[in-house]
Formats: structure tokens, C-alpha cells, sequence
């Protein structure tokens, strides 16, 4: 009885160490997130994210999806003039609505005011800010319905078809388009969820 004590204890107490090593050179032992997933899915799910946040974090997207109710502007992420504020809805305050400048089309000068048809910032109560999150609270953010819209995964796909959101990749002359086109970014989100829509750490 002593003997099976004390080897339950060893194994107890190897298991602890070599976790609490891993742990200490940047491995992580976390379990796989999705029980129904391999392996080998769990890695594509990765992959795919990490593609599907390259668009997310770029400036047609991160400028609006940022923490505090200012919007930011531009490549280099700068402040909006005019003291701009996201509003109850999203669609700004109630003397400064988004649609006094915000058309539902691109103004065609350089750097003018960009358009489309649902123009406006995620509202108050779900702000949907992910400016200044890591790749890992980005995912959880965007899976999570209480941050993301009241959303599941798989309503992410139709909301990526809205004329706001395809607007980043026709978003007005002086703007960089993000990384990937409108197309493949819609097939790497397909990916994410259908490989489990794994989170990195």
C-alpha cells in the first residue's frame, strides 16, 4: 500500500514538474479547444485564424473596432477630426451623425470621405474593439456573442458579405486594400470554423 502510495506520488509528482517545464520554455499544455477536432485540424484552424486576422488588424478594419467611442482614420491609424463619437447605435452622435459625410458610395477625391451603404461603427453596447488585443483575445473576441453582435461563428460569414464590410476592399482612392482579397479572406473564416475555430494562445 505504502509502495503504490508513493509511486502514485512520483507519477504525480513527475507530471508536475515536466508541465511546469513546458510551461517555462513557451510550450503550452493546454488541451486541444475542440474534443471533435484532430490534431491536424486543430493546426489548420490556426493557420487559418492567423490569415483571417492579417485582414482584421489592418487599418479598413481596425479603425473602427477600436476600445473608447473615437474612431481612428487613415493607414496610420490617427484620430477622426471633429470629435467624432460612436453614439448609442454606432451611427454617431445624436449632432454629428455618420451620414453627414459618410455617403453610401466613395467620395471619388483623394483621402475624401468614404461610403457605403450601412456607414456606421459597432454600437455601444457591443463594441466589438479588438485595436490593441493579442492574436489570441482577437479570436475569443470574435467568438464570444456577448463582444462580437450576439453571433455565432458560423453568422460571421454572412455579416463578412455586408456592403460595409466589403468596402474594405473598394475603400476610396489614398487607402490600402488588406492583405488578402475579399474572397479568399471569406474562405480562410470558412476554414476557421470548419477546422474548429481554434484560438491561438
Amino acid at each position: 500500500m505504502i509502495a503504490t502510495k508513493r509511486t502514485r506520488f512520483h507519477v504525480w509528482l513527475s507530471t508536475f514538474t515536466l508541465t511546469a517545464l513546458l510551461g517555462f520554455l513557451g510550450f503550452s499544455t493546454r488541451a486541444t479547444p475542440c474534443a471533435n477536432t484532430t490534431p491536424e485540424d486543430h493546426e489548420k484552424s490556426i493557420l487559418a485564424f492567423r490569415a483571417v486576422a492579417s485582414v482584421m488588424t489592418s487599418p479598413r478594419c481596425l479603425n473602427c473596432h477600436v476600445p473608447g467611442d473615437a474612431p481612428l482614420q487613415g493607414d496610420d491609424n490617427h484620430p477622426h477630426p471633429m470629435n467624432v463619437k460612436r453614439g448609442i447605435d454606432g451611427k454617431g452622435s445624436p449632432s454629428l451623425h455618420c451620414s453627414a459625410c459618410h455617403q453610401a458610395e466613395n467620395a471619388k477625391f483623394l483621402h475624401g470621405p468614404p461610403g457605403a451603404a450601412d456607414w456606421q461603427v459597432p454600437p455601444a453596447n457591443t463594441p466589438m474593439a479588438w485595436k490593441g488585443l493579442t492574436m489570441g483575445d482577437l479570436c475569443r473576441t470574435l467568438k464570444d456573442p456577448a463582444k462580437n453582435g450576439n453571433r455565432s461563428v458560423q453568422d460571421l460569414i454572412p455579416h463578412m458579405e455586408t456592403s460595409l464590410v466589403r468596402w474594405a476592399w473598394n475603400p476610396g482612392p489614398g487607402r490600402t486594400l488588406p492583405p488578402l482579397s475579399h474572397d479568399e479572406f471569406v474562405s480562410r473564416l470558412k476554414e476557421w470554423i470548419d477546422t474548429g475555430a481554434a484560438c491561438p494562445e
